[in-house]
This record gives C-alpha cells, structure tokens and sequence, in this order.
C-alpha cells in the first residue's frame, strides 16, 4: 500500500496509473518535489530540539549535585524532589500527547501554537530551579513545584515538536533525514549544555569542607581549610549560587531564540496527513497504542537502554567529584563525552543507511558497555578517565539516534496495519517518553536517597566508606586536587 498526496491508500496496482493533469503530464514529480525539505527546513526543525536536551543535560548531569551543595537539602528530601519531578514529568507525557492529538488545525498548524505558548512560562519556571529562596522552611515545596512546573511545560513544548516530525513531509526520506539533523543538532545541544553549566558553574565552584576524619596516610590530624585553599582565591557559596544563575539565564536565553528559529523556520505540512477520525477517549488510545506489536516491542528495547544512560547521568557528575576525586574536573569529563558523541553522530547515521537500523542498535548498544565499565574501574587518573569518555560518547551517540529514528518507522507501519485509525502521532512520541521518563525517575531517585542510607556529608572532602561508616583517608593526591 501507498499514501496519495491527500493521506488515502492506493493499491500497487494503483499506482500504475500515476495522477495526470488535464494536459496529460504526470503530477508525481511536482508532488515529490513540494514533499522535499530544504537544508533550511532540516536546520530550523533541528535547531527546535535543542532546548529539550539543553536544559535535559544541565538538569539531569547538574540538579542533584546542586539540590545537596547549594542548596544544601537533606539526601532526603533531594531524591523526594527528583523522584517526582520524573515521575510527573512521565505522567504528562501522555497527557500531552492525548490533548494535542485532539487539538485542532490552526493557521500555524496543530503543533506549533503548543510550542509557541508554552515557551515564555518553560524559561521562567526553569530559571527559579536554579535560584535559592532566601528561607529554610519552604526550599523542598519550593524546588518541587519549579521543576515539576518546568517539567509540564517543557513537555508542552517537546513532545509536539516530537510529532512534528510526521506532519513536515510525506516522504520516508526526508523525514529521516530531517532526523538525522535534528539528533546532531540535539547531541551538540547536551554539549552546550554541558559547557555552559559546567563551565561557568566550574569557575565558581565553592570548595569542599574538610572534616575530623580528612587525614593523610602518615599523620593524623584534620586537613585545615586555610592549608587546602592558601594558594588559591576563596570561593564562598554565595559565588557558587550566582553562577548557576548566570548558567541559567544564559540557557533561558538559547531556549528563546531556539523556539523562535523553529518557529519562522518549519511549516506544517496538513495535506502530509490524512483526514482524522473521530477522536477518542485517553484509555482507549493507550490501548491502541501499546497494542501495536512494533511499537510495544520498541519501547521495550530503549527503556532500558535509555534507563541506563539517564541512570549515569544522573548520577556521574558526584561519581566523578567524590568517587573519582576529580571535583575540579568533572564539568570537562561531562563535555569531552557530549563532544565526541556529537562527532559520532554523522557516522551512525551513515552506518545505520548501510548496514540497517536493527544491526545499529546492537553495535552502538554492545560497543559503549566497556567503556562505561572501564570508567568506574579507572581511579584517580585523569588522562584515561578522558580517553575513556572520549570512547563512550560515541556509544552514547548511539542512545541518541537510533530510538527516534526508528519511531516513524513504527507509526507508518501503524498507520498501513489501521487505515481507518488517524491523527495519534503524538500519542506514540508521548508515551514512549513517557516509560523512559518514569523509569530513570524510580531509578534516580533510590540511588539519591540511598545516599541518606549511606550518611552523605553535604559538600564533604570526603564520604564515608562502603564498610565501618567512617570517613576514608585522604590521599596526598586527593587532597591537592581539594
């Protein structure tokens, strides 16, 4: 079966007869030729997804660490705040997603007014995340709300953008194409996010407080805060909380024009998709949904896949400040692996045309796993901790690519199975965020408070250790790199 250039079906036998205007000259080629999307077109829809992955890395590699030294809350309270904000950010994706699939056709499309309106209230809540209240009482109530506010209206923004995806042309290859440069763009997008969080917050990084138990290997006594920072200007708190400031002022900054470049740059092509159908009740579309065996099959695979990447990312800048003891260094580790994974995405993408997509997902899903296991191996020597980054991000590429490449695939192969069943793109982008989205919540947030269970000192020089619950002993190289 083939879609016509209003949406219905003809057969193979149909399309022998190919549509001809009065004059006898066939319609096919102009028809074709309006389907193609300019570099222009491919460039202002990718440049939309950069918001989603900016704020995403700055949040993901950067809130946790921020929510215990910052603005120093309890372990606690920190995975309480994580938990929910994921869980809630999950729970809105098929919201979204069922809302948007009912919305109807305006002048600047169905998708576009989402994004558009949604973009001022997004920057505003995600700026007071990053922003400490002036009270104790209310800073978990305050926290909670701001992200899960974010949360909801980023999801406003992204999973539209998501379905846009079906609605810029008609044709498989454009649309993959159009995929290809949206994933680059998104990569370099967890790069820039990355380098502004991590750069300006790593230049006003406040130092950590040593405790009774921070003692060399050969004498006994506390290493001294005046001794740590004698050779270096000292860097208080409220330093720290102005940079994640600026850090996020800048990134609102991005968010805006990236939103406005979408905006002027990608039309909504109505006549790519068929007529609707009558629509349908929230519970009957994730029956639909999740009763498509491709589909269900797919969000099995990536869920894990991305639950442990949004696992590690969670968790890898403290990994790397307090396991690694590369406090002043970990903002660059996060960037070289963003940076090389943002090289390896024209590769993937070449590979996955040559070889196929499945033959993709099992390279790019085995090849990282080594890597990733040699960076919790590797201690305390930077230079392989960078080589090892280096590698993984092109594995990480691959977490990136593959999964919405493949989803068009699935939703055309959806709409050929149920030719009378229209307009639910949306709900297949919201709820495979969705199952990625409440995954890597349960996950972070048992991993944050099993910090709680392990008695994490807040901005501590040192943790105490796996065994007797003391602090461990600080090495001669740890503690210069302090």
């Amino acid at each position: 079966m083939a879609k016509g250039e209003g949406g219905e079906q003809y057969s193979n036998a149909s399309l022998l007869n190919k549509p001809v205007s009065q004059d006898g000259i066939s319609l096919t080629p102009k028809r074709e030729h309006r389907n193609r999307l300019s570099i222009c077109n491919k460039l202002s829809y990718a440049i939309g997804g950069a918001p989603y992955q900016i704020t995403g890395c700055a949040l993901g590699f950067f809130l946790q660490i921020y929510l215990l030294d910052v603005a120093q809350l309890d372990p606690f309270y920190a995975s309480i705040i994580l938990f929910v904000g994921r869980a809630w950010d999950a729970v809105t994706d098929p919201t979204v997603g069922f809302l948007v699939s009912r919305s109807p056709w305006t002048r600047f499309g169905r998708m576009m007014p989402w994004i558009l309106l949604s973009t001022p209230l997004a920057v505003l809540s995600y700026f007071l995340i990053w922003y400490v209240p002036p009270f104790e009482n209310g800073k978990v109530i305050w926290y909670l709300f701001f992200y899960c506010l974010f949360q909801s209206l980023q999801t406003c923004f992204h999973v539209p953008y998501s379905a846009l995806t079906m609605f810029i042309s008609s044709e498989q290859k454009e649309r993959d194409s159009a995929t290809a440069y949206r994933m680059t763009v998104e990569v370099l997008g967890t790069v820039v996010g990355t380098a502004i969080q991590g750069q300006i917050v790593g230049m006003a990084n406040a130092p950590c407080l040593p405790g009774p138990g921070d003692v060399g290997p050969e004498q006994n006594v506390s290493v001294n805060s005046t001794e740590v920072n004698n050779s270096t200007p000292v860097i208080s708190l409220e330093d720290t909380k102005v940079a994640y400031m600026i850090a996020s002022g800048v990134i609102c900054l991005i968010y805006i024009l990236c939103a406005i470049v979408l905006f002027f740059g990608v039309r909504e092509q109505k006549e790519s998709v068929r007529v609707r159908t009558e629509p349908m009740s929230f519970f009957r579309g994730i029956k639909l949904v999740m009763g498509h065996g491709p589909y269900a099959k797919l969000v099995m695979v990536f869920l894990f896949t991305s639950l442990g990447f949004m696992l590690l990312e969670g968790n890898f800048a403290l990994f790397c400040s307090s396991t690694l003891g590369f406090r002043n260094d970990f903002q660059n580790i996060l960037l070289i692996i963003m940076l090389f994974a943002t090289l390896a995405i024209p590769a993937w993408q070449w590979f996955l045309s040559r070889f196929g997509k499945k033959t993709a997902v099992y390279v790019g899903s085995l090849s990282v796993i080594p890597f990733l296991i040699m960076v919790v191996c590797v201690k305390s020597n930077l230079i392989v901790t960078y080589i090892v980054a280096a590698a993984a991000g092109i594995g990480v590429a691959s977490a990136f690519l593959l999964p919405w490449s493949m989803l068009p695939d699935v939703v055309d192969d959806f709409k050929v199975q149920n030719p009378t069943s229209e307009g639910h793109e949306a709900l297949f982008y919201s709820f495979y965020v969705f199952f990625t989205k409440f995954a890597s919540g349960v996950s972070l947030g048992v991993s944050t408070l099993s910090l709680d269970f392990a008695g994490y000192i807040t901005r501590g020089c040192t943790q105490p250790n796996e065994k007797a619950g003391q602090p461990k002993v600080v090495t001669e190289t740890e503690r210069q790199r302090v």
